[in-house]
């Protein structure tokens, strides 16, 4: 069976140029894909307009708390965007093995030593700032995978090379399992499929890689309980049978779900305002500041708040895949469609689990859910596709001017 295309981008087959050019600061700022990041400002500028309302009246005292922490965070994640588009993508290449084994390290040292709260081990607490490494490991986990997947782009057809990229990824997937966070778990199993695919992985290694995902969750969810070995916690296994059986326990298990959907409906067409927003001001949605907060903000804004968000991703997403084809070289391209398609798996699972089409996993809302860690990593990642285009832009032109 023939594999899939790798997905032509400007410079394919040529791995690195004879001489590295040093970039000067203006002239690479202006090879910015503005279209992205204009989008992603919309985004950000959108999701603090929403939390403002979301948290209005969650501290007494202080309505502005939640947007204040959320505006900082967004400064520093701004910040690294720039330092992310100085640096050459070729350096994460270079040092790929290292960041392995430093996520590999710092998830490790999370199951030993990380903060515990809601029934799992995923921060490191700092004091001034609760530090959530699966979250930057999002985009680390791109990094390293792309890396080693670009190092043998030529052999990529081959079983051995698949099983070794797998094997390698399942590593740090299975220690942010064990924390446990399943949500992120599966965010990085779809990185890993995307970058599969993009680096041009034969169609029978990923449909072989699919069933055995398949048998996995057979095995967790049925065959390994019924022996009497229960691997996932019981809130988790709840959440799964609410899933499937949403008007089971309204009030217990699928209570969430119900007021999600509760809020969403209410919102109508325009929304019911800051203060008309029963279900998000009288804590009827619980977490409505972050899993739920697109619920909060349909419910506050309506369709079209909501949809003007949901547009304002598939124009990220879009310039994204357009990054893709003009990388110029095999690891820029695969760690963009990597990076892509974990920002694509976030949104469709966190706005679809609020409307009941996917199951509960505490994925956050990409720049509108309160957290830190989210808002940093993903405007990373943003950064690290606009060094990726602005190394791109133009290289067809210039090759074609030097033959």
């Amino acid at each position: 069976m023939a594999s899939p295309p790798v997905i032509d981008y400007a410079g394919l087959g040529r791995t690195a140029p004879r001489t590295v050019r040093r970039w000067e600061i203006a002239t690479l700022f202006a090879r910015l894909d503005w279209i992205l990041l204009g989008a992603t400002a919309a985004a950000v500028a959108f999701g603090l307009w929403a939390i403002a309302g979301i948290t209005h009246r969650d501290v007494p005292g202080d309505p502005h708390y939640y947007l204040v922490r959320q505006g900082t965070y967004a400064a520093i994640g701004a910040v690294l965007l720039v330092i992310a588009v100085l640096i050459d993508p070729r350096i994460y290449q270079r040092h790929r093995r290292a960041i392995y084994f430093g996520t590999l390290g710092t998830m490790t040292f999370i199951l030993v030593a990380g903060a515990a709260a809601r029934h799992s081990k995923r921060w490191i607490d700092l004091g001034f700032f609760r530090f959530q490494p699966s979250e930057f490991g999002k985009v680390l986990f791109v990094l390293f995978v792309a890396g080693f997947l670009a190092e043998r782009a030529r052999r990529v057809t081959e079983a051995k090379v698949v099983i070794s990229a797998v094997a390698l990824a399942s590593l740090p997937i299975l220690l942010v399992f064990l924390q446990p966070d399943i949500g992120t778990a599966l965010v990085y199993g779809a990185a890993l499929a995307a970058v599969l695919f993009v680096a041009g992985a034969r169609w029978w290694h990923l449909a072989a890689l699919a069933l055995a995902v398949v048998v996995s969750c057979m095995a967790i969810l049925w065959w390994l309980p019924a022996g009497g070995m229960q691997v996932l916690k019981p809130y988790q296994t709840s959440r799964l049978t609410g899933f499937t059986h949403p008007t089971s326990d309204p009030r217990g298990s699928t209570y969430n779900l119900s007021q999600s959907k509760t809020a969403i409906g209410s919102g109508g067409v325009r929304g019911r305002g800051v203060g008309g927003a029963t279900q998000t001001t009288l804590n009827y949605l619980p977490e409505h500041n972050t899993d739920f907060a697109f619920a909060s903000l349909a419910e506050q804004r309506g369709f079209l708040g909501a949809s003007l968000l949901l547009l304002l991703y598939l124009l990220i997403v879009w310039r994204g895949l357009k990054v893709i084809t003009l990388a110029r070289d095999p690891f820029s391209a695969i760690a963009a469609g990597g990076i892509v398609a974990a920002f694509l798996f976030q949104v469709f699972v966190n706005v679809g689990m609020t409307m009941g089409i996917a199951p509960i996993t505490g994925i956050p809302l990409p720049f509108v859910s309160v957290g830190g860690s989210s808002m940093i990593a993903n405007l990373l990642a943003i950064g690290i596709l606009e060094a990726i285009y602005a190394r791109s832009v133009g290289l067809p032109a210039r090759r074609a001017a030097s033959r």
